[in-house]
């Protein structure tokens, strides 16, 4: 990648988190840390960032402010509030980027996402413009139907589970959400295929777990005591 390219990172930390039993998990502690700020941090450690913008719920803006203070992010550019869904609150994160010419979007709820796997994403984003983590799934999958009877047995070998980040060329992601309009997407790339761009798979990392439930939280912490970070 050409290094005269700017890398923006949008970080997307706006949802409810309906399933954490009240708990808020994007401040929840996870190793004394708030989980939103080692997201955060990790990407101002990345060299290859040159902006970062977070994007939160409306309830969490002055305590994301507050940690931008306390933990000096140089290249936090912007806290912005997100939109009712999730693609929402990228269009808002994008439309915060300055001449950056690529973009790492990531889910503030996967808190063990390494520098590494920043990187190998942009270098795995090259060849197409667009490339996601992703690992093989574990577990055979069955297609069901309203039924509940099985339809299909898909091959394992051929199925991943997508996680973040997604790596994209700005133009890309940007042309893609304006392309899709209103439809719904469950996750950034889906997008960017309906538009009619190839979308690379990289190998992820089977710990970059996504908090949603406070088990995931309790194995994180397990997880980070383990890798010693």
């Amino acid at each position: 990648m050409d290094s005269q390219q700017k890398v923006g990172a949008i970080i997307v930390a706006a949802g409810d988190g309906k399933r954490m039993g009240g708990a808020d998990k994007l401040m929840a502690l996870l190793g004394g840390e708030p989980v939103i700020a080692r997201v955060v941090s990790t990407f101002e450690s990345c060299k290859l960032i040159s902006q970062i913008v977070l994007v939160l719920s409306e309830a969490n803006l002055e305590r994301g402010r507050r940690l931008a203070a306390d933990y000096n992010w140089s290249k936090l550019s912007d806290i912005c509030p997100g939109g009712q869904r999730r693609q929402d609150s990228v269009v808002a994160g994008i439309a915060r980027l300055r001449d950056c010419a690529w973009v790492v979007i990531h889910d503030g709820a996967r808190p063990l996402v390494s520098e590494d796997l920043i990187s190998r994403g942009l270098s795995a984003a090259e060849a197409t413009g667009a490339a996601v983590a992703a690992v093989p799934v574990t577990d055979t999958i069955k297609v069901a139907g309203d039924d509940m009877l099985v339809r299909e047995t898909p091959p394992r070998r051929k199925l991943w589970a997508v996680q973040t980040p997604q790596v994209f060329r700005l133009a890309t992601i940007a042309g893609a959400y304006r392309h899709i309009g209103d439809n719904d997407v469950t996750d950034d790339a889906a997008a960017v295929e309906q538009s009619g761009h190839r979308v690379k798979l990289y190998m992820g990392a089977y710990d970059n777990i996504k908090i949603t439930t406070p088990s995931d939280l309790a194995l994180a912490e397990v997880l980070l005591k383990e890798h010693g970070r």
